[in-house]
Formats: C-alpha cells, structure tokens, sequence
C-alpha cells in the first residue's frame, strides 16, 4: 500500500466537499486523474473508500479511517514546515479556517488581511460554513481553526475570544413596527424577510430559531451579502436581520430602522476554536495569536 501526499490531500478535499469533482477542483486536479487515484486508493487497499451516489460521495468506515491518519499525517506536515520555516525562508505552509457568516463578513477580511501581508509564507484555505457545522469539521481534523459563537456546543474543544457580536433587526422607517426601542425575533415572523443566500451560516442559524419557535420565515429574495440586504429592506421589500456592524454601515442614506433584538441569543461572542492549540502547527499558532490580538471579554 502506498499512498502520496498528493493521494492524502485529494481524499480529504473530496471527503470535505462531498463530491470528487469539487474535490478535485480544490486539488487543481482534472476529474479523471482524481477519479483514477481514488481508484487506485481503493484498489491497493481492496475496500472502498467512497459511497457513491447521485449527488455527490461520502466516506465508508474505511474511508474515514483514511480521512483520520490522513489529517494526521498532514498536520504533522504542517508542523514541520512551521518548524523549517524558522530556519529557512520561502517555505510555504497552509492553515484551514472555517469560520461563520458574521465573522468571514464583518471581522475576518481586515483581520486575514494584515496577518498575510505580514506572513507571505502562510496561505489560508477559508470556508464558510454554520457554526455547528464547524465544530464538528474541526473536532473531526477536517480543519485547523474555526470561528463560531459560543452558545454552539462546543464539545471538547479549546476556545479563545476572538470578536463581539450583536445581531439587530433592520426594517424600513415607514414600517409598522419601526416605532418600538427594541423588539424579539417573534415580532417579526410573520413578515416578509429578505434573508441571505442559501447556504449562509447566518440564515441557517436563523432558520433554526424559527424552527424552534414552531414557524418558517417567509422570503420576498434572499441575497449573497448584508450590504445588498439592508438595501431592500431600506426599499421597502421586507425586514431582514444582520450583524449590527453591517447594520450601522447602510445607515448613511438614512431610509433605514436598525433595532436591537430583546432575545438572549442576539448578543454573541465570537471565538476561535481548535481540537488542542498547543499541537497546531507554527504557522496556525502565529495566525491564532493574530487574530487573539485585542479580543473582547466574554459577554
């Protein structure tokens, strides 16, 4: 049996997209030489790896066994390129950060930004995705760090502070419910929304309060980002809920009702999250020290 770097990395990128062709894609892999390696993988080992289906692939027993040693042997990689690069300049290393919707919009580009101008050696694989989603892809070794809020459960990971968050209702000046100081997620459910695109960790955060509350939210159009969101909203087109530092940013034309929300779960912190940060590799330790920089106490 012998598999490759190459081999290990193709594997974990299909097993994180679910599908061979995007894992492929984030290989820079042509389709036919992923699917020729899987094939082979499977074939030295005489099991399956994959479960195959119209949609798309998942790991069978033996491919997560795989996904394990491979995220093993990968991060012990990592390490020593971290180590080398101490000693030795142009040595690239490479971190995977997950992070939420709020985070990757409002606090990560400035953050990411000037640890990579600072950091040339040092590239960042970042994905958006919900915050439980991203506890359990970093529990598992699919990822280095993630950036949740800490009223996920968390499990057995480390966490460190990373930014404040509120979210706030915005509806426009003329609505009905304009008038109040503040007002709950349950005020607004029976209006129109316009929400984030599908697949926003935001959205589906919020989709899960509804559920709770035994309701769905109604969309007019959902949108890829919060700027383009409070634009509609400002037009008239329905309430929306965001980040309040999105929020304050679309104020300027003034056609817009920012509100606090009297829910409990509105206010959140932002945190970073890792499996144990004293194993992560030199180069992911230096960007969670970056990101560490200025962190808000707990809420």
């Amino acid at each position: 049996m012998r598999f490759d770097l190459t081999d290990l990395r193709l594997f974990l990128h299909i097993v994180e997209t679910g599908s061979i062709t995007a894992g492929a894609e984030r290989s820079a892999m042509a389709l036919a030489s992923a699917s020729a390696r899987v094939r082979g993988m499977e074939e030295a080992l005489g099991i399956p790896l994959l479960e195959r289906f119209r949609r798309g692939v998942r790991p069978t027993p033996a491919g997560r066994a795989v996904v394990h040693h491979a995220r093993l042997v990968l991060h012990q990689l990592e390490r020593m390129r971290g180590e080398l690069a101490e000693y030795a300049k142009g040595l690239k290393g490479h971190v995977r950060l997950l992070s939420n919707t709020a985070a990757i919009n409002e606090f990560l580009p400035d953050a990411l930004a000037g640890f990579l101008a600072d950091n040339p050696s040092i590239d960042i694989d970042l994905e958006e995705r919900p915050s439980h989603a991203i506890v359990e892809a970093v529990a598992a070794g699919l990822a280095d760090l993630g950036v949740v809020a800490d009223m996920v459960d968390l499990g057995g990971l480390e966490t460190r502070p990373f930014r404040s968050d509120r979210l706030v209702a915005v509806l426009p000046l003329a609505h009905r419910l304009a008038g109040h100081d503040r007002i709950s997620f349950a005020d607004l459910l029976d209006e129109p929304f316009v929400g984030l695109s599908a697949g926003s960790a935001l959205q589906d955060y919020l989709n899960g309060h509804a559920t709770r509350a035994g309701r769905s939210l109604s969309y007019r159009v959902r949108v890829r980002g919060p700027v383009a969101l409070c634009r509609l909203v400002e037009r008239g087109v329905g309430v929306g809920i965001v980040p309040e530092t999105a929020a304050l940013r679309a104020l300027d034309s003034g056609g817009l009702r920012v509100m606090p929300l009297s829910d409990p779960w509105a206010p959140r912190l932002l945190v970073l999250c890792a499996r144990n940060f004293a194993d992560l590799s030199a180069h992911a330790r230096r960007l969670v020290d970056s990101l560490s920089e200025n962190a808000p106490a707990p809420i």
